[in-house]
């Protein structure tokens, strides 16, 4: 009875009737082996419009993180949203943690839908993953953007002092916070202009709705982010790839964004917005669509029209 009254359950409710009315349904897939994955697929998948992949990251599910975004590219895209395993409806009973496991689970679950080809955007861990399956499934990845996606980090980068966190302990319990005040320091690393003065009440029931499954399992996923991580042994991807980062952020500091540029070469566009910070498709979310707009839409209608002249 007390969700009824729920602030985040009742936002959560009015994403899910957002996310219908704009032409999307919500679907279970059965992997096999324990594993099913929950994504948002078009009620109508049109052969002519390109596929767009919308992965999240840490935080409250899928919906919260892009429901913003949909009305600017809905009309252009086949739009996919899935739960990454763990979080939202999908999970596993298998052991694997690593961000490669979750990019294999996400091309079954895109292949059963009869997808093979797409662009994908990954914001935070949703960057990871999707980095992973650009490595593993370079065939079907069109365009990748990258939304401080710290894939170039190193494990020694924590020892060094790079992160506004001491350790994988402290990172784990401020990305899953169970406390107010956990939650409120996640809010001042995540954004440079942090909603204040929100009574504890509202920042408990956030909690309970978003932040309460799977907690353990989460916490081995940050584990395997990071055991053994070295940019030497960080593949190159070659599809064009557009990495959006927000000047200020604390999470994933913009050191590592040029890192990636300079690790990706020729392939890769950086665009930073100034005054942000982690949370960029949050804080700033008319700026980071412009910036989608520019690469996943004007920039690819640019490279079919120089095709279609030397045709």
């Amino acid at each position: 009875m007390a969700k009824c009254f729920s602030f985040a359950a009742s936002r959560d409710w009015w994403y899910r009737y957002s996310f219908t009315s704009a032409g999307l349904r919500s679907v279970l897939t059965d992997l096999g082996e324990g594993t099913v994955m929950h994504c948002w697929v078009p009620k109508c998948h049109r052969q002519t419009k390109p596929n767009l992949v919308l992965v999240h990251g840490f935080g409250a599910n899928a919906m919260w993180q892009y429901g913003y975004l949909l009305r600017h590219f809905i009309q252009r895209f086949n739009i996919y949203v899935p739960d990454l395993l763990f979080f939202g409806s999908s999970f596993t009973t298998r052991p694997e943690r690593t961000e490669a496991f979750q990019a294999e689970c996400v091309m079954k679950m895109m292949e059963a839908h009869g997808v093979r080809k797409m662009n994908l955007v990954g914001v935070s861990y949703g960057g990871f993953v999707g980095y992973n399956m650009a490595v593993q499934f370079p065939e079907a990845m069109e365009r990748l953007v990258l939304c401080c996606t710290g894939v170039c980090l190193e494990e020694k980068d924590m020892e060094q002092s790079l992160f506004a966190v001491s350790d994988l302990e402290e990172a784990a319990s401020t990305l899953m916070p169970q406390t107010p005040e956990k939650l409120r320091e996640l809010m001042k690393l995540s954004f440079v202009k942090p909603v204040k003065g929100v009574p504890n009440y509202f920042l408990t029931d956030f909690i309970d709705v978003m932040c309460t499954d799977h907690v353990e399992e989460k916490r081995e996923l940050l584990q395997m982010i990071l055991k053994d991580r070295k940019l030497i042994n960080l593949p190159k991807i070659t599809q064009p790839t557009l990495i959006v980062w927000g000047d200020q952020d604390q999470i994933f500091p913009i050191e590592l964004a040029y890192r990636l540029e300079r690790h990706l070469g020729e392939n890769a566009k950086l665009a930073v917005i100034k005054n942000t910070g982690h949370a960029v498709n949050l804080e700033k979310p008319r700026e980071f669509a412009k910036h989608l707009k520019s690469f996943l839409i004007d920039s690819s209608q640019s490279v079919a029209s120089k095709d279609d002249r030397v045709d």
